[in-house]
């Protein structure tokens, strides 16, 4: 009797807004390593970046039909609500890279700055978070739980990212309070996707990715 075959381990590129979200993912790419393959470029960028590759660069054209997922790691800014469009066009585009099932996108997507999922890790809240100076603050209460902490360091994000289960657990619930705000639905959709991401309302989506991480376990 043959023996049976091993799934492989999905693989997933990775698009990060920046160095913070590099560190944090550099954490998932190690910690997950046994269960999905994750990768991202060194430069960073977001949907075009993911699209100029996926078109331009050889490795990741040949590697388009084994893609599963492909990761979007953002911050959501209020300045920015009027870009959706143009982002869901060229997300619509790299689901179609693949020939069925088409490549899923995620949108690990956090209000204003990531310290506000770094901070998820320690409590849950909802802060209002629009201003620089908002920002200043989630930053100063991140560096009072680790003060070697600063944007893009990998030891302290990893120390931080090792409580991913509290951080899961408190975005999860700060998504589901949304429900009373006008959130058309907790399921990862494009309707729900394009509400978040105009909402002004502060949240974090990045949990998801780490549940679908979790779930390979099984």
């Amino acid at each position: 009797m043959p023996r049976p075959t091993r799934k492989a381990k999905p693989l997933i590129y990775v698009f990060n807004e920046g160095e913070s979200e590099q560190a944090y993912t550099e954490f998932l790419k190690t910690t997950f390593s046994d269960y999905a393959v994750i990768k991202y470029p060194k430069a960073t960028g977001l949907f075009e970046e993911a699209r100029d590759r996926f078109e331009k660069d050889k490795k990741y054209r040949e590697n388009a039909e084994v893609t599963d997922e492909i990761w979007f790691f953002f911050d959501v800014e209020k300045d920015e609500k009027g870009k959706w469009d143009s982002r869901f066009q060229i997300i619509r585009k790299l689901r179609k890279l693949r020939k069925g099932p088409e490549i899923r996108i995620r949108l690990l997507m956090t209000t204003a700055c990531i310290e506000y999922w770094l901070m998820l890790h320690y409590q849950k809240y909802a802060p209002d978070i629009e201003s620089p100076a908002d920002k200043q603050r989630v930053l100063r209460e991140v560096k009072s739980r680790v003060k070697t902490y600063e944007k893009g360091d990998y030891s302290a994000t990893a120390q931080i990212a090792e409580k991913y289960p509290d951080a899961v657990k408190n975005a999860r619930s700060v998504l589901n309070n949304l429900l009373q705000e006008g959130l058309p639905e907790l399921n990862d959709t494009d309707t729900r996707n394009r509400w978040l991401y105009t909402c002004s309302k502060t949240f974090s989506t990045v949990f998801e990715a780490i549940e679908y991480l979790e779930s390979l376990k099984d």
